[in-house]
C-alpha cells in the first residue's frame, strides 16, 4: 500500500515517474487565465491567516461546506475567519476522492511542508503552522509566487479597468510577468437595459467619448482594446452558455443598440442578433491586434435564484449545461475564418459531451500557419480534476495533436492554486507512462520528455508570444 501523496503522488509506473520528477517538475508556470486580483500582486499583500488566502472566494469550498450541512454563515457570511476554517476542516474527511481532497492537502504540502491530514483534530495545529507561516516575509503574494516558480500570470480584466496595477507591477521590476486579459462580457450583456447603460456610461469615461450609436460602441471598445494591448493584453476571453451566431444586418444592430441606449428592453431575438454581432466584432479586434481569443462554454449560472439575490453570483450557485454548442460555434468560426481574421483561438468545454466534439471542431479551423493555432482547452471548472483532464487529453489525443496542447491554467482566484499544474503535470505524465507500460507508444525518453517539457511551459510560452 502506498503512502499518501508521497513524492510519486498519482505515478503509478517508472515511466510516469522518470518523466515527472526529471521533466515535468522542473518547468516554470505559465498561468495564462486567472482571477487572481492584479492589486493583490501590486501591492504584495500579505494576509493574516490561512482563511483569507484560502477560503475566501473559493466557490468550490463552499459548496462542498454547504453540502456538508455547514451554515452560510460560515462560507460566505461574518463568521470569524477561524470559524470558518473549523467549518472547513469538519468537512475535509467528508471530501475523500472530491478533487478538493487532493487539491487542499497539494496545497497544504506545497506551500507550508504540512503532510497531516486535515481534519477537526488537527485543525487548530494546523492553523497556527499556516498563520505562523503566512507572517513571514517569503508568504507575501509576490513571495509565493515566486516559490510555485510562475513565469507569467494573465489576469482577467474588464474593458473599463484602468490596469493601473499591472503597470505598477511592471515599474518595479517583479520576475513574473502579469498581465491582462480582457473580458468584455459586460459589453454586450443587454438583458437588463437599465444595467447595460450604467456600463456603457462607465465605458464613456475610460474611452473618453460620448456612446450614442453602435458605430461609438465599436469606437470605445476598440480604444479600449488598443489601451490593453499597450499594457502588454495579447489574450481576450468570453464567458458564454455557447456561441452566438444568429444572421444579422448592421442596420439591425445599429437599431437594437438605439432602443437599449433609450433603456428599452430588449427581445430575445434581438439579444441574439446584438450579441452575434459583438462576437464577431470582437473576433475582428483580437485578429486585428495579433491575440489569441477564448471562449468558455457551458455554464449554467446562478441556478439559485434565492441565493443569487441574497449572495450574488461567483459564490458557487453555478453547474453544467446542455446547451446547443457544435451549429453556433461553428458558424461563428467560420465566418471570421472565411474572411482570414480567426485568431488563434481556445475552447473550453464544460459539459463533457462536447469533449469530441470539441476536439473535431478545433481541427476544422487549422491552417498551418501557427502550430495548433486552434486549441482544446484544459479540463475546465468542473472537469480540472484528474478524471476530467483524463478525458480532456485523451478526446485530444485521439482527435489532435496532444503534442501541441498549450496545458493547465489555475482559471482561480487563490495564490496557492498553483498546485493545480502540479496535479495536471502529475496526471498527464502517469497518462504517458502507462502507455509506455502498455506498449502503446515507444519509451523514448528523449521524445516523452520534450513533449511532457512543452506542453508544461514551452508550448504557451511560444503560443502567446508575449
Amino acid at each position: 500500500m502506498k503512502k499518501f501523496m508521497d513524492k510519486d503522488f498519482l505515478l503509478q509506473t517508472d515511466i510516469a515517474k522518470e518523466l515527472y520528477h526529471n521533466h515535468a517538475a522542473k518547468m516554470p508556470i505559465f498561468d495564462y487565465h486567472c482571477h487572481i486580483n492584479p492589486q493583490e500582486i501590486a501591492e504584495d499583500k500579505r494576509f493574516e491567516n490561512i482563511t483569507q488566502i484560502w477560503l475566501a472566494g473559493d466557490h468550490y469550498k463552499w459548496r462542498a461546506m454547504r453540502t456538508n450541512g455547514v451554515d452560510e454563515k460560515y462560507c460566505t457570511g461574518d463568521a470569524s475567519d477561524w470559524e470558518k476554517f473549523e467549518k472547513w476542516a469538519e468537512t475535509v474527511p467528508y471530501t475523500l476522492r472530491n478533487p478538493l481532497f487532493h487539491w487542499t492537502h497539494l496545497e497544504l504540502k506545497k506551500f507550508f511542508g504540512i503532510d497531516k491530514v486535515l481534519s477537526p483534530a488537527t485543525a487548530k495545529e494546523i492553523w497556527d503552522e499556516c498563520n505562523a507561516k503566512l507572517q513571514t516575509p517569503e508568504y507575501s503574494c509576490r513571495g509565493i509566487i515566486k516559490m510555485a516558480n510562475v513565469h507569467t500570470i494573465c489576469t482577467t480584466d474588464d474593458p473599463i479597468d484602468t490596469l493601473e496595477h499591472h503597470r505598477a507591477i511592471k515599474a518595479d521590476g517583479f520576475e513574473t510577468a502579469v498581465l491582462p486579459a480582457w473580458r468584455p462580457d459586460k459589453a454586450m450583456a443587454v438583458e437588463n437595459s437599465v444595467v447595460y447603460n450604467e456600463y456603457i456610461d462607465k465605458l464613456e469615461e475610460a474611452a473618453e467619448m460620448n456612446i450614442s450609436t453602435f458605430s461609438d460602441l465599436m469606437d470605445a471598445l476598440d480604444n479600449r482594446h488598443e489601451f490593453f494591448h499597450q499594457n502588454g493584453c495579447r489574450l481576450s476571453d468570453h464567458g458564454l452558455e455557447t456561441a452566438i451566431a444568429e444572421d444579422y444586418t448592421q442596420n439591425e444592430i445599429e437599431k437594437i443598440f438605439t432602443k437599449v441606449r433609450g433603456v428599452a428592453e430588449l427581445s430575445e431575438t434581438e439579444v441574439l442578433k446584438f450579441k452575434s454581432a459583438m462576437l464577431y466584432e470582437f473576433g475582428i479586434m483580437d485578429h486585428s491586434r495579433g491575440w489569441t481569443q477564448q471562449f468558455h462554454i457551458g455554464a449554467l449560472r446562478n441556478n439559485s435564484s434565492r441565493l443569487f439575490k441574497k449572495l450574488g453570483a461567483d459564490v458557487g450557485l453555478d453547474s453544467i449545461g446542455d446547451f446547443e454548442v457544435a451549429k453556433p460555434l461553428s458558424k461563428l468560426l467560420d465566418r471570421l475564418d472565411y474572411e482570414n481574421k480567426l485568431s488563434k483561438t481556445i475552447l473550453y468545454n464544460l459539459n463533457p459531451r462536447d469533449n469530441e466534439l470539441i476536439g473535431t471542431m478545433i481541427g476544422n479551423f487549422q491552417d498551418g500557419s501557427v502550430p495548433g493555432k486552434m486549441q482544446f482547452g484544459s479540463g475546465w471548472w468542473f472537469l480540472d480534476q484528474k478524471d476530467g483532464m483524463e478525458k480532456q487529453m485523451n478526446a485530444l489525443s485521439n482527435l489532435g495533436l496532444l503534442s501541441r496542447f498549450v496545458g493547465m491554467l489555475t482559471d482561480s482566484r487563490s495564490f496557492l492554486s498553483y498546485t493545480r499544474h502540479e496535479y495536471f503535470r502529475r496526471t498527464m505524465c502517469n497518462l504517458l507512462g502507462t502507455d509506455v507500460e502498455n506498449g502503446e507508444i515507444p519509451y523514448d525518453i528523449d521524445l516523452l520528455g520534450t513533449m511532457v517539457e512543452n506542453i508544461c511551459f514551452n508550448n504557451a510560452k511560444e503560443y502567446f508570444n508575449f
